[in-house]
């Protein structure tokens, strides 16, 4: 009876016109059973050519920055969920029109609120549903609407995993690899907690030479460590630039330098952009999400602030987003459509918005469940849930001055303990 009644109620849900998740578009219509995050069965050969490489990959750039032909679409990763959340997971709620964090609000020893990264008045913290729109919007959003079409468009990534340490947790020096760009990235050794995994990873070992970042909060120092192309065997530890951030700092405009790489292209932090279970679950994200495009459909070597950096590989025209170019759902989107936790991923969207951070394939990016309280299956969210939404579903806010990479040099300290 259960079953026969969620067919139903899908089947009238399919029938409802006009809705987000009912679009025709072939790009969304897609095999929506797939068990697997990393799933491309929709894609063509020529949008996934090889393990952790993207089409858009490039060799006139001699450097391979985060975002420069790697991407997020990583194998090997569990399998995700399909069916629909227990009957007891609490609906989508409407946010606290003040902006503030609802349920106790109460800062944590870092200065953080409930379900943020980094002090409220972090930019991926606060509301810009009432942010006024950028000039280029409307040219911004038909670019996308009309060339971003490939079938793994709007499917979310769940390979991030983000551990936490102590001060219990054994510090590890590691050797800088061909990826770790001296001034940009930060030495200093990193905490490796017992049992922990990379990116896309069962371990620690990068074996799918995909991006294989390495993401540790140090709960006792205020620390987030985020290592790009992290490579861990035994007593060998080979490191990408690393981006060590403090949790209890609002950093400026220029975040950790203008013109100074990340673990993500952008120059952002990827851990207060990511997503995951427990939030969907208990029906609010409080927070700005990351989004990523191919090379191609990311403008040529400009980026915008909070962003303080963008790649060689780059090669959209001047109607493509910058790095860093933040993006809402309209409010008028009808999301009647999506799954229960689809929903909750929209109105995020349409609250806090989200950040073009890096290159590749997966646009959504949300953390594995192996470090959550509840699961993915839990939230009502799948991977494909948000392949019914168009892209000019939405527009883009206001995104101050356009700065060109290569106008200066990266202005970093880097933290070498």
């Amino acid at each position: 009876m259960i079953i026969l009644m969620h067919r139903v109620s899908t089947l009238l849900a399919l029938l409802a016109l006009g809705c987000v998740g009912c679009s025709n578009d072939d790009s969304a219509a897609t095999d929506d059973t797939s068990t697997d995050d990393t799933s491309t069965d929709d894609a063509s050969d020529d949008d996934l050519p090889g393990p952790g490489r993207t089409d858009d990959s490039t060799d006139d750039d001699p450097s391979s920055e985060p975002g420069d032909g790697m991407t997020d679409d990583e194998p090997g990763v569990a399998p995700q969920p399909t069916s629909p959340a227990p009957s007891s997971m609490p609906k989508p709620s409407d946010p606290d029109p003040s902006g503030s964090p609802s349920s106790s609000g109460a800062l944590d020893a870092c200065g953080n609120a409930p379900g943020q990264l980094f002090p409220p008045d972090a930019p991926w913290n606060t509301p810009i549903d009432d942010a006024p729109l950028d000039e280029e919007s409307d040219a911004i959003i038909d670019y996308l609407q009309s060339n971003h079409d490939t079938g793994t468009r709007f499917q979310i990534d769940f390979s991030f995993r983000v551990l936490h340490a102590d001060g219990s947790v054994d510090h590890r020096e590691f050797t800088p690899n061909g990826d770790f760009y001296d001034g940009e990235c930060d030495p200093a050794a990193v905490p490796v907690p017992e049992g922990g995994a990379l990116e896309g990873e069962d371990g620690y070992a990068c074996e799918s030479d995909g991006d294989c970042h390495l993401i540790v909060i140090d709960d006792d120092e205020c620390r987030l460590f985020e290592m790009w192309r992290a490579d861990i065997r035994g007593d060998e530890f080979m490191g990408g630039c690393q981006a060590i951030w403090e949790l209890d700092r609002l950093y400026g405009p220029q975040g950790r330098g203008d013109f100074c790489t990340s673990a993500d292209a952008a120059g952002l932090p990827i851990t207060p952009l990511l997503f995951d279970a427990d939030e969907v679950y208990d029906g609010e994200i409080r927070h700005a999400l990351r989004f990523i495009l191919p090379n191609s459909h990311i403008r040529d070597s400009i980026y915008v602030r909070p962003g303080t950096h963008s790649t060689g590989a780059t090669s959209g025209p001047d109607t493509a987003p910058p790095y860093a170019a933040r993006l809402r759902l309209k409010a008028s989107a009808d999301i009647s459509g999506l799954s229960r936790g689809g929903q909750v991923v929209a109105e995020a969207l349409m609250r806090y918005g989200m950040f073009l951070a890096d290159g590749g394939n997966l646009t959504f990016t949300g953390r594995s469940d192996r470090d959550t309280t509840h699961s993915w299956q839990d939230a009502a969210l799948t991977p494909q849930d948000l392949k019914g939404l168009q892209w000019d579903d939405f527009e883009v806010v206001e995104l101050g001055e356009r700065i060109e990479y290569g106008s200066g040099d990266c202005d970093h300290v880097p933290v070498t303990e």
